[in-house]
């Protein structure tokens, strides 16, 4: 059994609330499901995990992971083989995860147009 808290409607509003800044109205459909995932390199047994998810108009697939209590991973990708992440491991704001997601997939579609240096 996991000790990983549920989204709570508070965390659910918060990135609802930064997608409809990002996206306008009406935004991406949030949806929401679990993973199991290693919660350490180091870890044999995988932990389930409660994930938010969506996907944008451009076919971009994004996934914020709850590890804990105020405890969030995420990435984005287009393809299986095609992951990103923002650089960091783990944030411990939910806010702060959904927005460096957000805009490191702004910047890798930027850089893909040819629109920012590398």
């Amino acid at each position: 059994m996991s000790d990983i808290p549920d989204i709570t409607d508070t965390e659910r509003w918060i990135v609802e609330t930064t997608l409809k800044e990002r996206y306008g109205d009406p935004p991406p459909k949030l949806e929401f499901a679990d993973a199991e995932i290693r919660l350490s390199p180091a870890d044999r047994e995988l932990s389930l995990c409660p994930v938010f998810f969506w996907e944008d108009s451009e076919g971009c697939h994004f996934v914020i992971f709850k590890t804990g209590e105020n405890r969030y991973r995420c990435q984005f990708f287009y393809r299986g083989y095609q992951q990103y992440g923002t650089g960091v491991h783990e944030y411990d704001d939910l806010t702060e995860c959904a927005v460096s997601l957000l805009q490191a997939q702004a910047d890798h579609a930027a850089r893909e147009r040819g629109d920012l240096d590398t």
